[in-house]
């Protein structure tokens, strides 16, 4: 087979490209490309750095007077002053008030009162729904651990208030107001109770 002028050029430019391309690679070389493990290995946890929130929200739906033990026992709390606040918050939650008290008076005397704080956050929507009652030993449990805490001394106060303690009840909110000086629905909501008891023992004097 006879190949035509033009073809001959044709590979003749094409081989001389080519030994140009391989020149160069040799020449200017590459620079190495690190290789990395898209694989990531995940370390053992560490006990102390477990977010004791995403503990709690994981467990909140057993912190019930039914389940709260069993649930404790199989999921514990990390072994953490934040831990044990949370741990306090779910018994806290079941009505096991005391063992919510006892792990409150585990923790050192400096974080008692924020435990506390953390207490309240999880049983405070309760009492906001209205369900005072079943919410009262919860905020008294948080103000015996934080006694100027105004809005658990009004919780408190309430539910001794509908559970008609009038003697608890007026402890209560008499701190609550002695606290709270703003002028709005939860004072006026106070100064009624305390009314309404008044009411109650001038009823019980005749």
């Amino acid at each position: 087979m006879r190949y035509k002028p033009e073809h001959l050029l044709i590979a003749a430019m094409s081989a001389f490209a080519l030994a140009g391309v391989v020149a160069t690679v040799f020449q200017y070389p590459e620079p190495p490309r690190v290789a990395v493990d898209p694989i990531v290995v995940p370390l053992p946890p560490d006990p102390v750095s477990v977010d004791a929130r995403i503990w709690f929200e994981s467990v909140r739906r057993y912190c019930n007077p039914v389940e709260v033990e069993t649930r404790l026992r199989w999921q514990p709390a990390p072994p953490t002053p934040e831990g044990d606040m949370h741990e306090a918050a779910c018994y806290a939650l079941a009505g096991k008030t005391d063992s919510a008290r006892q792990v409150i008076q585990s923790l050192p005397e400096g974080l008692r009162h924020q435990a506390a704080g953390l207490v309240f956050e999880a049983g405070h929507p309760a009492a906001d729904a209205g369900d005072e009652t079943a919410a009262g030993p919860l905020m008294e449990l948080v103000v015996e651990f934080w006694p100027k805490h105004y809005m658990a001394l009004y919780h408190a106060g309430a539910a001794r208030f509908e559970a008609r303690s009038d003697l608890a009840a007026r402890r209560y909110l008499e701190r609550f107001l002695a606290e709270y000086a703003v002028e709005d629905g939860w004072r006026s909501s106070a100064e009624s109770m305390l009314a309404e008891i008044d009411g109650r023992q001038v009823g019980r004097r005749r």
